[in-house]
């Protein structure tokens, strides 16, 4: 806090020469954080990948490695050893295919990293999937001298740019490619982060000096706020946090106190609004939240997904159900967690009632989706099976 006090009474003549003393990291330091990623950056280029289940008959090739975020735009901070590496892959062959072969990808590449004596020889750990959007790799590995820690992710993506040349524009077909695909907001990103990198990669001095002042302000001025974690069948978790910490770092502290096994999903409501999964990728404040809140923990083991159950008086509720398991399996939780019958439960999906012996998926509910509760009107039954 001392430095971003010390902001107030440096004329802006100054501010150059405070980026370069404390904010710029040092040639040295940004060499061996660097040295460690290019052993990341080797592993991905010449591994051999063999598809396995629907990519078992497709040879998984990466095309190109990009470093993005701070380390590819020339905006680090010191001290931030967080690194963000895009690869480009033959099996993507547009944004479909993408969006279908995703996650599978992350599981092939996730079980070579730990057959790969070079990263372990890095100290690599905390290797998991970090649900997102899109979902990514994470997990740290150490720098050779120092053994100072670093934040690796991971996001496989479609090449949807080709080779790149320049200062060239995309040619139209991408954008129609994209908006073809349907995709969710933000999950085809990657396929652009060339473009995202070279637009701050190529600006002026003084304008990365900014971006690394206004990282450095938000990061030391940002009041914590006090987080409150419900989960049911825990005492609630008091947690405080920067509203400008990315998501990922609350879950791993909540990691750490827990000892969370499956796949932690955070949500949150506001009155009046519907709730809604907080990216791991995204802060507190990307979602308008800068004073004290609850958030609700739901872990899910695969092929579980989480979804939110709204009652009449619009609070929602989160549950882990496996899409095939039968609508009363749901109802019966609803009634463990809120003392409501299941017998006199109504659930709705798209205005389309529930009936108890048809299984979720039947109805076509994905991940994060929301559905109504109500009570049953006259005397409604639910069906039985034959």
């Amino acid at each position: 806090m001392a430095l971003a006090q010390g902001l107030y009474g440096i004329p802006s003549c100054r501010l150059d020469s405070f980026v370069v003393r404390w904010l710029q990291p040092s040639r040295k330091w940004k060499e061996e954080v660097l040295e460690a990623v290019a052993g990341v950056e080797k592993f991905l280029r010449q591994e051999s990948f063999h598809g396995e289940h629907q990519l078992q008959d497709q040879e998984v090739r990466v095309l190109k490695v990009v470093k993005v975020g701070p380390f590819g735009t020339g905006t680090a901070l010191r001290g931030t050893a967080e690194v963000e590496l895009v690869v480009f892959l033959s099996c993507f062959r547009n944004f479909r295919e993408e969006a279908k072969h995703h996650a599978a990808v992350l599981r092939l590449i996730q079980t070579k990293m730990w057959h790969c004596q070079e990263l372990l020889a890095l100290g690599l750990r905390d290797l998991r999937v970090d649900e997102g959007v899109p979902e990514a790799l994470t997990f740290t590995i150490q720098t050779r001298e120092t053994a100072e820690p670093i934040t690796v992710t991971i996001v496989p993506a479609y090449r949807a740019l080709g080779p790149s040349v320049p200062n060239s524009l995309p040619p139209p077909e991408v954008y129609v490619s994209l908006i073809k695909a349907c995709g969710h907001p933000g999950i085809f990103s990657p396929s652009f982060s060339e473009l995202q990198r070279d637009f701050v990669k190529h600006q002026p001095t003084k304008l990365k000096s900014l971006l690394r002042l206004v990282k450095h302000w938000y990061q030391q001025c940002a009041q914590d706020i006090q987080v409150t974690v419900e989960q049911q069948g825990y005492s609630d978790l008091i947690l405080w946090v920067n509203p400008y910490e990315p998501i990922k770092k609350v879950k791993e502290r909540i990691r750490r106190s827990r000892g969370c096994s499956g796949l932690p999903r955070l949500s949150f409501q506001e009155r009046g609004s519907e709730r809604q999964l907080l990216s791991s990728h995204c802060s507190l404040a990307y979602y308008g939240i800068f004073c004290d809140t609850r958030v609700c923990l739901l872990e899910t083991f695969s092929p579980e997904i989480q979804v939110f159950v709204k009652s009449p008086d619009g609070d929602s509720q989160a549950y882990a159900v496996h899409p095939k398991s039968f609508v009363l399996s749901l109802k019966q939780q609803i009634e463990d967690k809120q003392g409501f019958p299941s017998s006199q439960q109504q659930l709705e999906y798209q205005g389309q009632v529930l009936q108890d012996w048809v299984d979720l998926g039947h109805y076509g509910i994905q991940d994060s989706d929301t559905l109504t509760l109500c009570k049953k009107r006259g005397r409604e039954a639910a069906l039985l099976p034959c």
